[in-house]
């Protein structure tokens, strides 16, 4: 079973419904004892990382996914604000400590290198992988998934990336670390190579 975690924030009904289309079977749910009986766990979000940080303290959640995924080793997938909560720290409306999964910050776009690119990044954009890996078996290098936000993760190790995209300037368009793999991008709202991902994702052991 794949855990969903529902922490108010993020799009539970598309992420579920994408799983599920895969092959996947899927539980939504707030209750540690559920992310406990998971045998994978997805954090996916929209919004703040402030308010993100704090719905997930509000029930433990943010406790049982430290036992989940760093102690226990179950494979884990983080999306848009999922990954990002990952980092020690956001600098979103001031400065927030995250989960401290991945030693990392989350920092806005530099308007200065954007020539003009709007904020927030929407919409398809290519995405670059730095090297192989079994969550892009089948999918062709430099193909489109799709965005929506303003600010993106910089891990300190960059032997972490996994994918970039090119907004203006290159940017972590996922990261991989051990049973930990996340994305900026949508896989959900990302069509067809979004869903061969997610089918990659359901047969993943690591």
């Amino acid at each position: 079973m794949i855990a969903i975690i529902d922490y108010g924030m993020g799009n539970l009904r598309s992420i579920a419904k994408a799983i599920e289309y895969v092959g996947g079977h899927v539980l939504v749910t707030d209750k540690v004892n559920d992310i406990k009986k998971a045998d994978k766990i997805i954090l996916p979000g929209i919004g703040a990382f402030r308010d993100g940080i704090a719905e997930l303290k509000k029930n433990g959640l943010d406790l049982e996914l430290k036992e989940s995924i760093i102690e226990k080793g179950k494979p884990f997938l983080g999306i848009c604000l999922g990954m990002q909560m990952l980092a020690k720290r956001s600098y979103e409306f001031g400065e927030f400590d995250g989960l401290g999964f991945i030693d990392a910050e989350v920092v806005h776009f530099n308007y200065d290198v954007l020539n003009g690119l709007k904020v927030p990044h929407v919409g398809w954009n290519d995405v670059i992988f730095n090297g192989s890996h079994i969550l892009f078996r089948g999918i062709p290098d430099s193909c489109d998934f799709y965005f929506v936000h303003s600010y993106h993760l910089v891990p300190s190790n960059k032997m972490l990336v996994a994918a970039t995209c090119n907004y203006g300037v290159d940017f972590v368009a996922a990261i991989h670390k051990d049973n930990i793999f996340a994305t900026q991008f949508h896989p959900e709202k990302s069509q067809k190579y979004g869903l061969k991902f997610l089918e990659n994702f359901i047969n993943w052991q690591c």
